[in-house]
């Protein structure tokens, strides 16, 4: 019979449980949990880069025709070929170039572009471009739903405030939240909590799987506190000082810790940048390329750069031209950042032609569901119209 001792037992355990996600204590049972599992890292760019300013046309004379205060100086910039240079402030960025561990693809969009951030965000992270189709699964739910096996333990975690990113969302697999590396730590004393566990080994059989789950919670919390607040050196410098650098510790944390999921998402906002761009615009682009290669060095000290591949995108680029407020009205195509040690690195498509704008707009020349069908068929190992709802030529993004 359960007596009130055993009842007061038990919601002691519980209440000095460790306050972290449940499925982080997977990593705590799983000694061996699948270490070269693939995974994808999404880092959503909010409010439509400025493609142009980013991966910058150099040798096109209508760029500073278009740009009259906006365009960059060409000797500042980061070289990449004769025909293109990156913006100067990332310079991490270039560093990954350099080391083979960054692609760029030029000219990303859809057919029909639509300037609105709302529609254009539900089309990437939907890939469909009915409107009909907008707020159920995402492209990335419905690859995990395919996979998912264990509805306790998400397959995929969004590192932010706010909900998870409709891109996640799928039938079957499961998202977890996590807004900082706060998240991470123990909310309760450990010597009251292994006290309390040492006194349920000698009760009941339901007390002491409570005190199992919740030791088990307690060993992984303590993990991820280790790893979240004591960096190596190369973390805490590399990573640079910026919101995005804490999402990105935290999913590194995450991988370190043998985390189930497969898939991690987080967001860099105010790309948004109609009027005086060019500061801020520098400024996010700086937090961009520091947090990449800090993120990528990080993982490579820990022997798991191999595993991970990172996609940066925003919802549409920027007009060609520059409006009255010195800033940059809504466009359509831009560059894709793809990182990680597995890559063909470089350039891939065509750079774009300022001379042959569609509407001022950059137009389209690789359609992003080929770069999501590439990754889904090289990375990670699911058929493509499964989760594109057709077929979509890929593109040489990985090594032979």
């Amino acid at each position: 019979m359960l007596t009130r001792r055993d009842l007061l037992k038990r919601s002691l355990l519980l209440s000095l449980a460790p306050a972290v996600p449940a499925f982080l204590a997977r990593s705590a049972r799983a000694a061996a949990a699948e270490r070269d599992r693939r995974l994808l890292v999404v880092v959503q760019l909010d409010g439509g880069n400025d493609g142009l300013n980013t991966v910058v046309p150099v040798r096109d004379e209508n760029y500073a025709r278009l740009r009259p205060k906006l365009a960059l100086k060409v000797d500042r910039l980061i070289k990449l070929n004769d025909e293109v240079s990156l913006h100067a402030s990332l310079k991490g960025a270039g560093n990954l170039f350099d080391d083979g561990r960054l692609a760029i693809v030029q000219g990303v969009g859809y057919p029909n572009p639509n300037r609105s951030h709302f529609r254009s965000m539900a089309i990437w992270q939907s890939a469909r471009l009915d409107e009909a189709d907008h707020g159920q699964y995402g492209w990335l739910g419905r690859t995990l739903d395919r996979a998912a096996q264990d509805a306790a333990e998400p397959q995929a975690v969004f590192a932010g405030a706010g909900a998870a990113p409709v891109a996640l969302w799928g039938r079957r697999a499961s998202v977890a939240t996590i807004a900082s590396l706060d998240d991470l730590t123990l909310a309760a004393p450990a010597d009251a909590l292994r006290g309390s566990l040492a006194l349920a080994e000698q009760s009941d059989d339901l007390t002491r799987l409570v005190a199992r789950a919740s030791d088990e919670a307690f060993v992984t919390a303590e993990r991820l506190a280790a790893l979240a607040l004591v960096p190596t050196a190369k973390q805490s410098s590399g990573y640079g000082q910026s919101n995005l650098a804490e999402q990105l510790k935290v999913i590194s944390a995450l991988i370190k810790a043998d985390s189930p999921a497969r898939v991690f998402y987080t967001s860099q906002g105010g790309y948004d940048t109609h009027a005086v761009q060019a500061n801020d615009h520098a400024r996010l682009l700086r937090n961009l390329g520091d947090s990449l290669k800090g993120f990528l060095d990080d993982l490579t000290a820990a022997g798991l750069a191999e595993r991970v591949l990172v996609l940066c995108f925003s919802e549409f680029g920027r007009r060609a031209a520059e409006n009255d407020s010195s800033g940059t009205d809504h466009g359509a195509a831009g560059p894709v950042f793809v990182a990680g040690p597995n890559l063909a690195a470089g350039m891939l498509g065509p750079t774009p032609n300022l001379a042959e704008l569609v509407e001022g707009d950059v137009p389209m020349a690789i359609d992003f569901r080929q770069l999501y069908a590439t990754i889904l068929d090289r990375w990670l190992d699911v058929r493509p119209a499964d989760v594109l709802a057709g077929e979509f030529a890929q593109i040489p993004l990985f090594k032979a």
